[in-house]
């Protein structure tokens, strides 16, 4: 079987050696080439034709989404896996839309990385958990009436519902991928917002809305 030709695109040298050395351990795959602006991904992508690209958004010259849109418009075959900092709803949703097959975040484990360079070879789909979740989180908010507690951001609703379900904070940073001080930073905010003293406040007026049941 021939082994899966990755292009990496990324403008910063010690992050494209670190995917080089990830991709190197996996014997079914290996490097077709590198860029390291948004017209270098594109045009490495048409001459190289390789099987699947991992796309930095932030790049100069276009960014990844320009260069995403354009090599999936030039050849459809080629799987664009995002690999970046970036998860906000408008990275996330630009980027499926401009024809990338996959959105991973940078610090993902070696072993997820690889996972994601063959599902896109295979023509899958394929998110990182957290990127997965806010897939599925925004489809929900499309389908439901207005959120409870509009005053919060969706990541503190996120933390509230699981405050809600009488997670303790290590509990939440392990759930969605956070740090324990981002979660307790999360929750001090929550608590002001709703204007209440304590946890227990918070779970009931989040049950009474309908959160963590």
């Amino acid at each position: 079987m021939d082994p899966i030709r990755v292009l990496i695109a990324d403008d910063h040298e010690p992050f494209r050696a670190g995917l080089r050395a990830a991709l190197a351990l996996a014997d079914d795959i290996e490097l077709a080439g590198e860029a390291r602006d948004g017209p270098g991904a594109v045009a490495q992508a048409q001459r190289l034709q390789p099987d699947v690209v991992l796309m930095d958004l932030k790049m100069p010259g276009f960014d990844g989404i320009e260069a995403t849109r354009r090599i999936t418009g030039a050849s459809p075959h080629i799987g664009v896996v995002v690999l970046t900092m970036l998860e906000d709803d408008e990275s996330v949703f630009a980027a499926l839309r401009s024809g990338a097959r996959g959105y991973v975040l940078k610090g993902a484990l070696r072993e997820r990385l690889i996972r994601a360079v063959r599902a896109a070879a295979d023509g899958e789909a394929v998110f990182g958990p957290a990127i997965a979740r806010r897939i599925a989180n925004y489809f929900a908010r499309q389908t439901r009436p207005a959120a409870a507690f509009p005053e919060l951001t969706d990541r503190e609703r996120e933390v509230l519902t699981l405050v809600a379900q009488h997670r303790t904070n290590p509990e939440i940073a392990r759930r969605l991928d956070l740090s324990p001080k981002t979660v307790r930073n999360h929750v001090s905010n929550i608590f002001a917002k709703l204007q209440v003293a304590g946890r227990a406040e918070a779970i009931i007026q989040a049950r009474e809305a309908g959160l963590g049941r």
